[in-house]
């Protein structure tokens, strides 16, 4: 079976309905980065961040998984699927998508705020006063701007495997997310589909599709069946 690493962004969960981040309506558009994803943010207002975490749990509950999101599903049926994703939603989970690798934490679980090994599934607010078992001040198991992604070398060695590399809704500005297509192998085949995409600077060996992930992912999906595995 071949292998797929599939890196998503905020692109393929918007058709959804999650509002992204820097669009310009989006998340960023009403708060200021630092204020609410980042250490320093945290420390300064706790109350702050937990609402705006609180904000986004509640509305992940009012959403599903799109066309993309299912179709990235069905090619387990063909492949050997690994997913990346930047996203802190679990529309993917909910998808039913088996092997799912949340690059920048997620929005349904907790951690303590002194030890982030200590983590709890989280579905509901998480309030002032709300204590890990180590006795700090539970804070959302999310990777702000400034923390270290841990995840980040078993990411490489899943693209590092990959006969293709995929990469679905994401400006690939963000790093060291960005980064993960300098280990693509050589002979690996690399599809980029987002529709604003510039075309970056690849060499030329990019698939790129100018389209949303719905409708970028099902024309990648009938070439990818249609030539068998």
């Amino acid at each position: 079976m071949k292998k797929i690493a599939i890196l998503t962004g905020a692109g393929i969960s918007a058709e959804s309905g999650i509002q992204t981040f820097r669009d310009a309506n989006g998340l960023w558009h009403n708060h200021k980065v630092e204020d609410v994803a980042s250490p320093e943010g945290w420390r300064k207002n706790r109350e702050l961040v937990l609402d705006f975490y609180n904000q986004r749990r509640q509305q992940l509950k009012q959403v599903v998984p799109n066309q993309a999101h299912h179709l990235v599903k069905q090619l387990e049926d063909h492949f050997d699927v690994q997913i990346i994703t930047q996203n802190i939603d679990d529309l993917h989970e909910r998808a039913g998508s088996t092997h799912i690798l949340h690059l920048h934490g997620e929005l349904n679980k907790m951690c303590s705020s002194l030890n982030r090994k200590i983590t709890y599934d989280c579905f509901e607010d998480i309030k002032i006063g709300d204590k890990a078992e180590d006795g700090s001040q539970l804070r959302p198991d999310i990777i702000w701007f400034g923390e270290e992604v841990p995840l980040y070398p078993v990411a490489v060695e899943l693209v590092a495997q990959a006969d293709i590399f995929m990469v679905i809704g994401t400006s690939l500005q963000v790093y060291p997310a960005a980064n993960l297509l300098n280990f693509i192998k050589d002979d690996a085949q690399l599809i980029i589909i987002n529709p604003d995409h510039d075309g970056g600077n690849y060499g030329g060996r990019a698939i790129y599709i100018k389209e949303k992930a719905t409708t970028g992912m099902q024309k990648v999906f009938d070439v990818l069946i249609k030539g068998g595995d």
